[in-house]
């Protein structure tokens, strides 16, 4: 993502001074994860994966993950890995959701099962949609994200909104939980991502990791969002 003049992309200078400012800010001598947000499709893989492995043998990251990336694009950059020695994306970040499926399950899915990649999924909540806090157009017309979920506003998405509440009752929970709770039963899914505003939906967000969703409830989500 572009961060301002000369602050884009996944070229070695640029990770390196990008590293030290973030270790500036965060005032710690390491990093967790350290992610590539976006490909950069103008940067030889080699040379990206090469600058990371450097920061990974410098103790000043200890893993690095990647986002928003092609199916085609996670399997050759995890290849180049294996071929140079390199440190290896160990975890991937999509846009998934209960609405948003496709691409991830058909060109994602099949590349982190065969090369044991987790997953953190962001917008779990399809920007706040699945919370089922967006029932008609005027719910979204003074909220912050209302305008990410104009799409989502037809028979097909209030049809999943639905879904979230019958199985929300059955299970004495939440929308939001139960959408959270679908996808920590899906496939490589190591931790959704999804953001609070306040105190009650943090307690929600604590709540879904503890939700075990019955096989008939998940049947029901799958029916109810599939396209």
């Amino acid at each position: 993502m572009e961060m301002g003049e000369a602050k884009k992309g996944l070229k070695v200078a640029y990770i390196r001074q990008a590293v030290e400012d973030s270790l500036q800010r965060l005032q710690t001598d390491y990093i967790d994860i350290y992610q590539a947000h976006r490909d950069d499709s103008e940067t030889p893989l080699e040379e990206t994966l090469g600058a990371f492995n450097e920061l990974v043998k410098n103790g000043k990251v200890r893993y690095i993950g990647a986002s928003n990336l092609s199916g085609a694009r996670l399997a050759e950059a995890l290849e180049t890995s294996r071929k140079y020695g390199f440190a290896s994306y160990i975890s991937l970040q999509p846009h998934y959701n209960l609405v948003e499926r496709q691409n991830y399950e058909s060109d994602l899915l099949p590349v982190v099962e065969k090369y044991h990649v987790g997953v953190i999924p962001y917008f779990s909540l399809a920007a706040g949609f699945l919370t089922g806090k967006y029932r008609s157009q005027q719910d979204t017309e003074k909220a912050a994200r209302g305008s990410m979920v104009q799409k989502y506003l037809n028979d097909w998405g209030f049809g999943v909104v639905a879904a979230l509440d019958e199985v929300a009752n059955a299970h004495g929970s939440t929308p939001a939980r139960v959408a959270l709770a679908w996808l920590l039963a899906r496939p490589c899914i190591t931790a959704p991502i999804a953001s609070a505003t306040n105190e009650k939906q943090l307690s929600d967000l604590v709540e879904a990791a503890k939700l075990k969703l019955s096989a008939e409830s998940i049947q029901r989500l799958d029916d109810a969002s599939a396209r």
